[in-house]
């Protein structure tokens, strides 16, 4: 069981300050290796709030209604882009057995940490998000927070984790229409506003959290595609390409509402509300 803490040899490239010359999978590599302990800090508030029993109560209910009479430690989850670890560590503490994968030695790194004697009982692994390793039907529940808008390939990410995850499984994605504001006059309207309330109300504004970079952002996000997509109709469409029929996917639209902060939901529900995607696998 010992080898199976150590991270898989990953495609790491070296961290430079420049993007030039990069593929866009290395400026995003790089982004995040970079963010990690900036973000960090944002997962130690969540875990150290009441925000971790919340998000832990909806996901939860969700387990419960697939898996009814199983318990924790029975069922197997991949939390897949667990950045500094906030989804693997709630979970494990709630008996779940857990494994952790991001494509950043620098995330998985904050995870331990912020794991603390839990992170004995989380399996971390480095993988890309879009083509996992893993065999077919390795999980119980694949879950995901804020990754697949960032992929250079999401439609290869649903695949595979669709692949991993058992026959009867449940996959939780959790995401929103991050910096459509872009190309979006209406949504660059509602963000300054968004800012507007934020400073004449000195809340914290999560856009000058530490380590973000906002010219290394605007560059990534200009070339990723879901920046351009209406979201979650895209996931809808691509979960039915992959073979998934409307009794196996459920949309829940509202959910930021039931596990954001009061601070979240000023800095994004008017331009950025957070959905869910919930897929129970049938075939």
């Amino acid at each position: 069981m010992s080898d199976t803490k150590k991270e898989e040899p990953g495609c790491m490239s070296a961290k430079e300050n420049s993007t030039a010359g990069k593929s866009l999978h290395q400026e995003i590599e790089s982004y995040w290796t970079n963010r990690a302990g900036g973000y960090s800090l944002v997962n130690q508030e969540e875990l150290a709030g009441e925000v971790g029993g919340d998000w832990l109560g909806e996901i939860e209910k969700r387990i419960r209604s697939v898996f009814p009479s199983v318990p924790p430690q029975a069922l197997s989850v991949l939390d897949i882009g667990t950045g500094p670890g906030f989804f693997s560590i709630i979970l494990a503490g709630a008996g779940y057995s857990v494994t952790a994968a991001d494509f950043t030695a620098a995330m998985l790194d904050e995870a331990r940490k912020n794991a603390g004697a839990l992170a004995d009982n989380i399996c971390f692994r480095q993988m890309d998000a879009q083509n996992l390793t893993f065999p077919d039907g390795t999980f119980d529940i694949v879950i995901s927070r804020n990754l697949t808008w960032n992929l250079e390939h999401p439609e290869n990410a649903y695949a595979s984790w669709l692949r991993v995850l058992k026959k009867g499984g449940l996959l939780l994605n959790f995401d929103a229409n991050w910096y459509t504001w872009i190309y979006d006059d209406k949504m660059q309207t509602a963000r300054q506003e968004e800012r507007r309330i934020v400073e004449e109300n000195g809340i914290r504004n999560f856009e000058t959290d530490p380590g973000i970079d906002e010219d290394a952002m605007d560059g990534i996000v200009r070339r990723v595609p879901l920046t351009r997509q209406n979201r979650p109709d895209w996931d809808i469409r691509t979960l039915k390409k992959l073979g998934l029929t409307d009794a196996e996917i459920c949309v829940d639209t509202e959910i930021w509402q039931k596990v954001w902060s009061e601070s979240e939901k000023i800095n994004y529900a008017a331009t950025t509300p957070m959905f869910l995607v919930e897929v129970h696998k049938k075939k």
